[in-house]
Order: structure tokens, then sequence, then C-alpha cells
């Protein structure tokens, strides 16, 4: 098959795909067409040689935000006692406001100026970056304020799932407790494999510097490892109001805060000076990868539990 039919092929897919996760054949169903779409949309990327975004829509997109709303499915099933939970929503007048805004984004974008991109401007300056890949050249230098706010959205997030937690389940364990056959699969992959995510998720980040890669991707796979650990029953979800986890929680917003802030002393907030830009960077790389990896995998343990262990 040649590249411009796979594309089509791939475009087709895409969009019938999205279709079936909208149109109403139930939260389950739409849940894992949604999976299916990131995974999809992930190949686009790829054929877009946009590597690095297809990582983190295959990584983010499609595995975290997926397990997440799969975990949001069991949650709301469990609550209104039916296996086939529908949603009590009238299917044509949101059919007909998402047409809507398509159209009114679609004749926006072709109003637009044909853009003149931002390719060579980055080519141009990467030296001063003190990195060598383009895309995290932009997202932790050039535009750093994204990632910066991206950070402190995701750490809001938590805090949102926190708050839903009953006045008797505050400050006791993330989510509910996690056992596993002793000698089972789920075991003895909860013992095997963190070393090798462990390894895969710091070369991912030490990666990025040069080649796809990143805070963000590097992140969600020690957040898979975490989570196989607490799924395994190795270890049990920490306590919400212990301190080093809160430390953890915070270091990336708080390293990168830290270092916009002395950029001030330099020319302006988050401006980084090229013979140290590199150094700061993996810094404020690393700080975020343990931020983020905590993060996720909190969120996805969920709310913290009345603790049975006495005192909180």
């Amino acid at each position: 098959m040649t590249a411009p039919a796979i594309d089509i092929v791939l475009c087709a897919t895409v969009l019938a795909v999205a279709l079936a996760a909208v149109s109403g054949f139930g939260v389950f169903r739409a849940v894992v067409f949604f999976i299916v779409y990131g995974v999809l949309i992930s190949m686009a990327w790829l054929r877009l040689d946009a590597v690095d975004v297809a990582l983190a829509e295959a990584a983010i997109g499609a595995g975290l935000t997926g397990v997440l709303l799969l975990s949001a499915v069991a949650r709301v099933t469990r609550l209104t006692g039916s296996g086939s939970y529908r949603p009590r929503v009238n299917a044509l007048p949101a059919a007909i406001a998402a047409a809507g805004v398509t159209v009114a984004l679609g004749w926006a974008f072709l109003g637009l100026p044909v853009p003149r991109g931002l390719t060579e401007d980055v080519a141009r300056n990467l030296d001063r970056s003190g990195l060598e890949n383009p895309v995290n050249a932009v997202l932790l230098n050039f535009r750093a304020w994204d990632t910066l706010l991206e950070s402190v959205v995701l750490l809001a997030a938590l805090i949102g799932v926190w708050a839903l937690a009953p006045d008797s389940g505050w400050g006791g364990r993330a989510g509910v407790p996690q056992h596993a056959r002793r000698g089972g699969v789920l075991e003895s992959f909860g013992r095997t494999l963190p070393p090798l995510g462990l390894m895969i998720g710091v070369y991912v980040v030490w990666a990025g510097a040069t080649a796809p890669g990143g805070a963000f991707q590097g992140g969600t796979v020690l957040a898979a490892v975490l989570l196989l650990v607490a799924m395994a029953g190795l270890l049990p979800a920490p306590r919400i109001a212990a301190a080093g986890l809160r430390l953890a929680l915070v270091a990336g917003p708080a390293v990168f805060l830290a270092v916009g802030m002395a950029g001030l002393g330099w020319g302006g907030f988050l401006v980084l000076p090229p013979a140290i830009a590199k150094p700061l960077i993996l810094g404020i790389e690393a700080a975020l990868t343990l931020s983020i990896a905590v993060t996720l995998a909190l969120l996805v343990l969920g709310r913290p539990e009345p603790s049975t262990e006495g005192g909180g």
C-alpha cells in the first residue's frame, strides 16, 4: 500500500472511530473507542514525523486518560447499580452543537493567512536553548510558560480529586487497598517489571535533550511503574498527608518557578542564559518527572479513603 493510501485509510479510520465514540452507544463503549482514537491519533502524529507528540498522545491521551475514564465508568456503574449505565443526554442537540462548532472552527482556520511557521526561527536559535531537540527547546525554553502552567494544572486536578473525599477519609491513603494473589501474574509482574520501567522512564527523560522524549513521557512511564507496584499489593498507597509525598507533588512546579524567578536577574522571567541553559533544563525536567509521575499515579488511584489503620 502506498503512503497516500495509508494516510487516507488512517484519516478515514480516525473519523469513524471518533464518530463511534460520540454516537451514544453507552459510556463504556465510548471510552473504549476514545482509547482507540488516541492510539490512532498517535499514529497520525508519527506519519507527520512528530514523534514527541505521538509519544505524549499514546502515553497520556490514550493510556493514562483512558485508565482514568475506565475507572470513572466503573465508579459510576457501582453508584447506579447498573452495568449498562447511559447518561441522560439528548444526542440530537449535542450533535447539532458539535457540528456548529466544527463548521465555525473550519471557517476560522480557512480564513487565516498562510502561516510562516516557526521552524526557521527555532532552528536559528537552537544553540542558545541548550538542547538539540527543537520540541523540548520550545517547551522548556522559548515557550516555557505553557509547560509551567501544564504542571500546575495537573496538580490542581489532583487537588480536585482529593477534594471529593469524605471528611473521614481526609489524610488517609489514596484509593482503596490493592490486593493480588500471592505468586500470581500481577504480583510477579509487580516484582520484575519496575526496574525495567524505571530504566526506560529515566532514559526517555534524559534522551529528551537530543531526541524525542521528555518529562511528560518519562513521567507517564514512571507513573505506570508506581501503579503496577501498588496494584500488585507490594507497597501501600501513600497517605496524602505525608510530607514527602507533598514535596514530590510540588517539586516540579516549584523548581520550574524558582528557575523562572532567577531568570529575572538574567533578562526576564524564564529567560535562561545560553551558557547554563542545559543544566537548568535538565534540573527542571528531573523535578517535573518526579511530580508528573506521582501526580498521575495518584489521579488513577483516586480520592483518599477512610483510614482503617488508626490515626490520619
